[in-house]
């Protein structure tokens, strides 16, 4: 991850320009955590012209390529990967909010890594860690689709795994 400077750009260390005069030097009024604490918003006051005005400063992240089965290799899109954990949690009563709480710790979990090409598989299997502390029948959906599923013994198989996790206990007293 990188931090974007606001003092590293040209025309001064002050850095943000007054958007009525143009100069460099301000003065902070208030910082508070913005955007669910991705951002900072601050409220600024130029030391030139008084005209009060309001910056914010956020982490800058460096994109993740995903690396497909097929070896082609995307960006990392979040909105795809929540689409995907929707449609696996339709109808079981999780709510939408908790799922995009799950998106963004595994793109936080992706951006804190060294390595900036990730696995579509790791993924997958991050997701269905998830997904198996929060719903079996939401497991099951997305495993199903993720692993490429072709046989009803690949739904067993995955059964008898997920039985085995402390959760599942109403599943293992099905099998």
């Amino acid at each position: 991850m990188f931090c974007l400077n606001l003092n590293n750009f040209p025309g001064g260390t002050q850095g943000m320009q007054c958007p009525s005069c143009q100069h460099t030097d301000s003065r902070v009024l208030e910082s508070r955590s913005a955007d669910i604490g991705r951002s900072v918003r601050r409220r600024r006051e130029c030391l030139n012209c008084d005209f009060r005005f309001t910056t914010y400063e956020r982490v800058e992240t460096v994109p993740i390529t995903v690396v497909k089965r097929n070896g082609n290799r995307e960006a990392f899109n979040r909105s795809k990967l929540l689409h995907g954990l929707l449609r696996a949690c339709e109808k079981t009563g999780l709510e939408p909010s908790r799922l995009e709480t799950v998106v963004d710790e595994l793109e936080l979990e992706l951006q804190g890594r060294s390595g900036r090409e990730v696995a579509s598989r790791e993924i997958g299997e991050l997701a269905l860690q998830q997904l198996a502390g929060m719903s079996d029948v939401a497991y099951i959906r997305f495993a199903s689709v993720y692993r490429q599923f072709q046989s009803v013994a690949d739904f067993v198989a995955t059964l008898d795994g997920l039985s085995q996790h402390p959760r599942s206990k109403s599943l293992a007293a099905v099998l």
